[in-house]
């Protein structure tokens, strides 16, 4: 068995888990979108693409758990205004990587995976990458970045995270009415 496959499995089996939880006691101090050296789970991060070189950059993102509620409603008299929880269609991991695109403006989201929670928040890490940076223009796997039509990749739910939440992940049979999204199919059949 090889490092990485002995990291996964002692993650599943909750060893590491005990560990991370006593981090969290330090993590719930620092502020939401802290940059990190190092991810803390390396199987995880380089099979959705980390690599230890220049350009590529680890942020931990806090998101805060529960519904949606939305500041004091101010204007608008239709029950549809009245409504105090936002209904959103998105998961925490978009969320947390769209916090993340915006508190790195320079950086696009590669992905990203879970790290931990607790009843009150729960931790992302995002691995996010410099387009201007020649280490990654020079690489054939990552220079795709660097072309502009994926500015803003978390924004407009090309992540994996953002591809799930807009019911992108099937194929086939049942899935016609999901592309190219379900805005632009309502569009054609109306």
């Amino acid at each position: 068995m090889g490092l990485y496959k002995h990291l996964r499995n002692s993650w599943r089996s909750g060893s590491s888990q005990e560990l991370v939880h006593s981090r969290l006691v330090e993590w719930r101090h620092q502020p939401s979108s802290i940059r990190i050296p190092r991810p803390t789970r390396l199987d995880r991060a380089r099979s959705i693409g980390y690599r230890a070189k220049e350009g590529i950059i680890v942020v931990r993102q806090r998101v805060i758990r529960g519904g949606h509620t939305r500041p004091k409603i101010r204007k608008g008299r239709r029950p549809k205004h009245f409504r105090q929880n936002l209904v959103l269609a998105k998961n925490y991991q978009q969320i947390a990587e769209e916090r993340a695109s915006r508190k790195f403006p320079n950086l696009e989201v590669l992905n990203s995976y879970f790290v931990a929670e607790d009843g009150k928040y729960r931790w992302f890490e995002i691995i996010m990458l410099d387009p201007q940076e020649p280490a990654i223009r020079t690489d054939k796997t990552l220079a795709w970045i660097a072309n502009p039509d994926h500015r803003g990749r978390a924004f407009r739910g090309l992540t994996s995270a953002g591809r799930k939440s807009r019911g992108l992940r099937h194929k086939g049979i049942s899935a016609e009415k999901a592309r190219p999204s379900h805005r632009a199919k309502g569009r054609q059949m109306n």
